[in-house]
């Protein structure tokens, strides 16, 4: 165990002091483990305030679940990060995360129908459109998607079902091709 403001407490020592319901006990888990359990969280949970909720749900369902904590079947971080692993997938999966998306979701496509008007606007003024007849249809494809509509090339891929390979192929082989036909490189 890492080191804190109240010394070292071995890991049976601690089970037992928050068992017994020692709040300096709490706090010295908190101090120890919050941000191994946190960074956790965060590799479930994008949003920020919604890991930060749920680390805070973590510890009081440790206090609250302490009992059920069996030492011969695993280390007291082991149960802690499962418990805060389950808690963040409840979390993802509860009503409210699911409305928040949905909401998200309707903001994001209001955002892309403007930004591809905007884009086609642009398009058009600079000439892209006529380069871009110089590509073969599925260069084009990748090319829109990448550079009109802010695709990567991983959801590129998981959209079309192309491999991520052929993918990067694709968008190498259509630069090339635009490169030789503005005599660039």
């Amino acid at each position: 165990m890492s080191k804190s403001k109240q010394g070292i407490i071995e890991q049976d020592q601690l089970v037992q002091r928050l068992k017994a319901r020692d709040k300096t006990a709490l706090s010295y888990l908190y101090d120890n483990y919050s941000a191994a359990i946190y960074g956790a969280i965060s590799r479930i949970i994008n949003d920020e305030d919604v890991a930060e909720e749920v680390l805070q749900d973590a510890f009081m369902k440790y206090w609250d679940k302490i009992e059920s904590y069996n030492a011969s079947k695993g280390r007291l971080f082991t149960w802690m990060l499962n418990l805060a692993r389950n808690l963040s997938i409840d979390k993802l999966r509860s009503k409210e995360i699911k409305k928040t998306r949905k909401t998200d979701d309707i903001s994001n496509n209001v955002y892309n129908v403007e930004s591809e008007n905007l884009i086609h606007q642009n398009e058009e003024s600079i000439g892209v459109k006529d380069l871009m007849k110089n590509l073969r249809e599925e260069e084009r494809k990748i090319v829109e998607m990448v550079y009109f509509k802010g695709y990567t090339q991983s959801e590129i891929a998981d959209e079309t079902g192309i491999p991520l390979g052929t993918v990067k192929t694709r968008l190498r082989m259509a630069l090339k091709n635009l490169r030789s036909v503005l005599g660039v490189g």
